[in-house]
């Protein structure tokens, strides 16, 4: 077979430069550490490195949002737990105040403290977190959750809790479950002394003894005193039953009703009476403002323990309330960072599967270099040797 010289050199020009761009392909990958570049150089590989990367950047911005939300509930469990010191120091207060030693005067000395307190609690309650967003607004709130009027604390965000997921938790807690939902009395009824008593008795908080028997309805506890001897009646106002008749009154013996049980102690006069109510809802600020206003306004013993009793009993019921808030804080942060591992194993697992798709192996790709290296500088000198084929070459 013939063939013209000049056939030879365009093949041998042409191997020429595909060495070459072999050559410079190569080098390309080494110096980028990636065997894929560009989507042309492996569709199948550059698919699943992209689908890859858009996985992790996703998981980056998750994780972003989980650090704005561990931030937020770091600062609200912060907060309950100074709310918590705060409130103890108001209990404090008011078990100062019982003192039967202490003066009007230093009562209202008492009280002005409290309300300080009280003040102070108010404003954690309002706390923002780093970004400005109220850490107590529950579903949202478009300014402070809580207000301040005559009429009491009232709350303006959107009451509700937002559920936890896969990838984030709440980064605000339902101010309402939190700071207002506080039942009076002992949380089953409460007790109370009637508006017109004259005499010294005073009673607990009570307790329940038999939750089948509960009606939930209203009693009046009337005492009468006659020849020297004291008796009480039960008094069911919603059915307008008599339910004991008569009883002998003991000083610090129970009194037993429909599931009911309170120690009632001192000394009545005739026509006095208790009142026993289903316990409400009322909130943490009312339980102190009741609280600032039965101690600082208290005349007669009587009236200021059965004030200290109630104070009491529902300020452990607030603060029983904010400690289950500051558990679930707690509980929440825990799963941030049981959330915060899974999302950088997946990162890791993601960031393996983009290294097996698009990363180069260096040993290979140097064993790649040099064996293109070589082709290049044997079709350089192929190239060589058909550049210098000539017939004068051959001419003496």
């Amino acid at each position: 077979m013939r063939l013209g010289t000049a056939n030879t050199y365009d093949n041998a020009l042409e191997q020429l430069f595909r060495r070459q761009a072999e050559l410079s392909t190569q080098q390309e990958k080494l110096t980028s550490g990636k065997k894929v570049n560009r989507a042309s150089d492996d569709p199948t590989g550059a698919t699943q490195a992209e689908r890859a990367l858009t996985r992790m950047s996703r998981l980056q911005i998750e994780q972003r949002a989980l650090e704005v939300q561990r931030n937020a509930l770091s600062s609200a469990e912060s907060t309950l737990g100074d709310a918590g010191s705060l409130v103890q120091s108001f209990r404090d207060l008011v078990v100062n105040a019982g003192n039967g030693g202490y003066t009007a005067k230093d009562r209202s000395t008492l009280a002005k403290q409290m309300l300080g307190l009280r003040e102070q609690l108010f404003a954690l309650a309002n706390r923002r977190d780093s970004n400005g967003v109220p850490l107590f607004g529950g579903l949202g709130s478009a300014g402070a959750p809580f207000v301040d009027s005559t009429t009491g604390v009232s709350f303006q965000g959107i009451p509700g809790q937002r559920a936890s997921t896969e990838t984030g938790v709440p980064a605000a807690m339902d101010g309402q479950a939190v700071w207002l939902n506080v039942p009076t009395g002992n949380g089953v009824f409460t007790t109370s002394l009637g508006a017109g008593n004259a005499g010294t008795a005073w009673t607990d908080v009570g307790q329940v003894i038999g939750p089948g028997a509960l009606t939930g309805d209203n009693y009046t506890i009337s005492f009468n005193v006659a020849g020297g001897a004291t008796t009480y009646d039960v008094i069911d106002t919603i059915t307008a039953t008599t339910v004991l008749s008569a009883q002998p009154y003991k000083d610090g013996a129970a009194i037993q009703f429909d599931g009911m049980s309170m120690v009632v102690r001192g000394t009545p006069q005739n026509a006095d009476t208790l009142q026993i109510a289903p316990s409400s809802q009322s909130d943490m600020f009312k339980v102190l403002d009741d609280a600032i206003a039965n101690i600082d306004g208290a005349s007669g013993d009587n009236k200021l323990t059965q004030a200290v009793t109630r104070a009491l009993a529902q300020i452990d019921s607030g603060m029983d309330r904010l400690q289950a808030a500051r558990g679930q804080a707690g509980d929440w942060l825990n799963r941030v960072d049981s959330i915060s591992s899974r999302q950088e194993s997946r990162n890791v697992q993601l960031e393996a599967d983009r290294s097996r798709a698009e990363d180069l192996d260096m040993v290979q790709g140097i064993s790649d270099f040099q064996k293109f290296q070589t082709g290049y500088q044997a079709a350089l000198q192929s190239y060589a040797q058909v550049q210098r084929l000539s017939l004068f070459n051959f001419i003496n």
